[in-house]
């Protein structure tokens, strides 16, 4: 069994690869550190560092070992967390962000509520973008994200918003005067695409291959954001499947917006990694579903906010 200085200590130097850092962030003297490698390579019988004058490098020995530890130990911690917030009641920081410009109002009404609830208990909201939104979960800057569903790989809440789809296509496009539309007509019309970062499960539900009667969807460019998007939608590149709510917030004279009467609405709500569940992130959630339902009772879900397996998406 490894003693809790071995594992800091191995840990932080395979991320610094410096002992003087290392030792400057655990707080303890290089020679201490040294002598905890040492010793653990001698446990280990091989070494786990490559050093000379100029750098520190793992071999592949330490390679290994650090990429198991690091989730046993995230593990522990999410665990101690958890008892911890059992056993103090709901402490600390949470850090809940929000992931398109007509989601905030929603989770600032879930922070209100949970502020009330849990006053000691401090909520810091920011704003992610589609570039970064899944980074910032899994690197721990943010707790939990207000975003689409699907969003593979999280853990996720009921759904809180929900809108019907439309289809952006340019102002002088054939389809722009139509009263509403099917999703068959994707199958005639090149479909922009969403950037490498959004997840095979997300793309499927927003762009999908296929419509619903089998015809194949020709792909068109892929945007890097959605205002891009958006662009190569105006300058007649093709034409995407949005959310009604961007005829609000992204009005343009160069794109019409034309309902889909077909498609099954989108639905937004809270996602958070799995790994940092927390009795403080359950309760938020709790909160947000309440607030939620007390403000539109007939456009949210009251389900009781248990995590079940989510998808990846903006």
């Amino acid at each position: 069994m490894l003693e809790r200085l071995e594992t800091e200590t191995f840990l932080t130097l395979a991320e610094e690869l410096h002992f003087g850092r290392t030792a400057e962030r655990l707080r303890i003297t290089t020679g201490r550190v040294s002598q905890v490698i040492k010793a653990l390579e001698r446990r280990v019988g091989g070494l786990l560092f490559e050093r000379t004058s100029r750098s520190v490098r793992l071999t592949p020995v330490g390679r290994q070992l650090a990429d198991d530890l690091a989730p046993l130990v995230a593990g522990m911690e999410a665990a101690l967390r958890r008892a911890a917030d059992a056993g103090r009641g709901i402490t600390g920081e949470l850090r809940a962000a929000f992931l398109g410009e007509w989601t905030a109002p929603a989770l600032l009404k879930a922070v209100g509520l949970f502020g009330e609830r849990h006053p000691d208990c401090r909520v810091e909201v920011r704003e992610v973008q589609l570039s970064n939104s899944r980074a910032s979960l899994l690197d721990g800057s943010i707790d939990v994200l207000l975003a689409s569903f699907p969003f593979d790989g999280m853990a996720c809440g009921p759904a809180l918003l929900r809108e019907s789809r439309v289809l952006a296509v340019a102002a002088g496009h054939p389809l722009a005067g139509a009263e509403r539309l099917s999703l068959e007509v994707l199958a005639e019309h090149p479909v922009v695409q969403y950037p490498e970062v959004t997840s095979v499960g997300f793309k499927r539900d927003r762009t999908p291959d296929h419509t619903p009667s089998g015809r194949p969807v020709p792909k068109g460019p892929v945007g890097g954001s959605f205002s891009e998007m958006l662009t190569l939608v105006a300058m007649g590149r093709g034409v995407l499947p949005v959310g009604e709510h961007s005829r609000q917030y992204y009005p343009r004279p160069d794109v019409a917006y034309v309902p889909l009467h077909d498609a099954r609405p989108i639905e937004r709500g809270l996602v958070w990694r799995e790994s940092n569940t927390s009795e403080r992130l359950r309760e938020f959630v709790r909160a947000a579903t309440d607030a939620a339902a007390s403000s539109h009772p007939p456009a949210y879900r009251s389900d009781p906010p248990a995590a079940s397996a989510g998808r990846l998406g903006p």
